[in-house]
């Protein structure tokens, strides 16, 4: 089984583990399974860093990809047949290009996404499982 980390999820494991519920604390440590960081996360958690709007402790985020490496992540690349059918993803007001685009890559690949953001439920419908 596939599990791909929202970029919350992704901080939450670098420095607030404790916000993480046992369920995902439970997959991110079993190393039979197969935890992934999309890129769409590093470029999220760059942008929201350059315009001041998040504060990491310790680090850049030009060494994150390392860092999830070093923590048993794979990264999941944003491949061209994903993005050039990323306009069948339904879409519903003003979601967030981020969190629609990570959707969109687990929708595609089949992945569980785990997330405690509640935007993401709309995506149920069309193949996204959530787990949290």
């Amino acid at each position: 089984m596939n599990y791909l980390v929202d970029t919350h999820t992704f901080l939450y494991v670098l420095f607030s583990s404790k916000k993480i519920t046992k369920k995902v604390r439970d997959i991110l440590s079993d190393p039979q399974l197969t935890k992934m960081v999309s890129a769409i996360t590093f470029w999220e958690i760059s942008l929201k860093y350059s315009l001041g709007k998040l504060d990491l402790i310790g680090i850049l985020p030009d060494k994150l990809p390392f860092v999830a490496k070093d923590s048993g992540f794979e990264i999941l690349k944003l491949d061209a047949e994903i993005a050039a059918s990323f306009y069948k993803l339904p879409k519903f007001g003003d979601k967030d290009p981020f969190d629609c685009m990570l959707a969109w890559q687990a929708i595609s690949k089949d992945y569980y996404l785990l997330t405690q953001d509640q935007d993401f439920t709309d995506y149920k419908d069309y193949g996204l499982n959530v787990v949290w």
